[in-house]
């Protein structure tokens, strides 16, 4: 184990290593669960996990009394299957595969939010240009007539965030069936929906930053025509998940101070926080000069208080059990332990 005082050093060291994927916690332990003596902490590549790239770029990790190792992972499924190993400790990823954790057994609460309101309706421009919110239903019925076909949205696979925000945005907006106005289909990833963007092999998508920004900086014609949280406010997108053995520990409560110290840095100081989300990512997926131009998107709503993205939970559990990928709704109180933020 490494010393406290050693920690600037080995956290650039794992700061290297952080990319080397899920194969780097192949027979890893948790902290006290697992029996080892670093704080496991798994993060994605993605926008929404903004104050993990803040935590490791401005050194916050060195604040939390242990050792934090920390590993990218390509998914948030990817994530699920190294809980379920006893592998990770903490996590910052999204909702639905959180309440995955949760609805499997293994014991973890959401402790902290990382984005509200994080996603947007984008459609094709001459979609936009017919599109009424008072006649939804003519609206998708007119572009099937002109086009030959149904409007076909490309988000993430279904049951995700983005898939169940669409659907939620269907149905309980605009009183439409998913499976009959439109075509859905999943995709493999943020690039995935960029390219069926950029291709033109989809309309429209529902999705968070940085695919809105890169889709106007690459001037393809595409208008967002709702954002979240006009339509459901406190929409939850990614959160920090932390397991049993680890949540009352000093550890999980400096994480979750840091978390916030983060999100505090994130309102200061945008244009910084995007740079460190451009050097962690990697400059060749997220330019800095994107990453920065997402951090002015009314999509780019960088929380850490849980109790903001309390109700749109409960939307969420419903979609995620009606969807399959949970036995049930899961409740609030089985979903979140509100304390270590509140204790702060």
């Amino acid at each position: 184990m490494t010393e406290s005082g050693d920690r600037v050093s080995r956290r650039d060291y794992l700061a290297g290593a952080t990319t080397a994927g899920t194969a780097a916690l192949a027979g890893c332990s948790g902290l006290f669960g697992g029996g080892g003596d670093a704080l496991s902490v798994a993060y994605m590549p993605i926008y929404p996990d903004m104050q993990h790239f803040v935590m490791q770029e401005e050194g916050y990790y060195d604040e939390i009394p242990t050792t934090v190792e920390t590993t990218e992972f390509p998914s948030g499924p990817r994530i699920v299957q190294a809980y379920a190993s006893g592998d990770i400790d903490v996590a910052l990823f999204g909702i639905v595969p959180a309440m995955i954790v949760i609805d499997r057994g293994i014991g973890a609460k959401v402790v902290a939010a990382n984005i509200q309101e994080a996603m947007g309706i984008i459609v094709h421009e001459e979609f936009a240009s017919m599109w009424d919110p008072d006649d939804p239903a003519g609206s998708f019925a007119q572009w099937e007539q002109e086009q030959g076909q149904p409007f076909r949205f490309g988000t993430f696979p279904e049951g995700s965030v983005p898939d169940i925000l669409l659907r939620y945005w269907l149905s309980d907006v605009h009183g439409l069936d998913p499976e009959e106005a439109v075509e859905i289909t999943g995709l493999n990833g943020a690039s995935g929906v960029f390219n069926g963007l950029a291709s033109g092999s989809v309309d429209g998508t529902s999705i968070m930053e940085p695919v809105p920004t890169r889709v106007t900086d690459n001037d393809l014609p595409y208008e967002r025509i709702a954002n979240a949280g006009a339509f459901m406010p406190g929409q939850p997108a990614a959160v920090t998940l932390v397991s049993d053995e680890v949540r009352d520990t000093d550890a999980a409560q400096a994480f979750v101070t840091q978390h916030q110290r983060a999100t505090e840095f994130i309102a200061d100081n945008r244009d910084t926080a995007a740079e460190h989300a451009s050097t962690v990512i990697g400059a060749e997926t997220l330019s800095p000069e994107t990453a920065k131009r997402a951090m002015d998107s009314p999509l780019a709503n960088f929380i850490s208080d849980p109790h903001e993205i309390e109700d749109g939970t409960k939307t969420f559990a419903r979609y995620a059990e009606a969807t399959g990928k949970t036995d049930s709704a899961l409740t609030v109180d089985e979903i979140f332990d509100y304390s270590l933020y509140d204790d702060r």
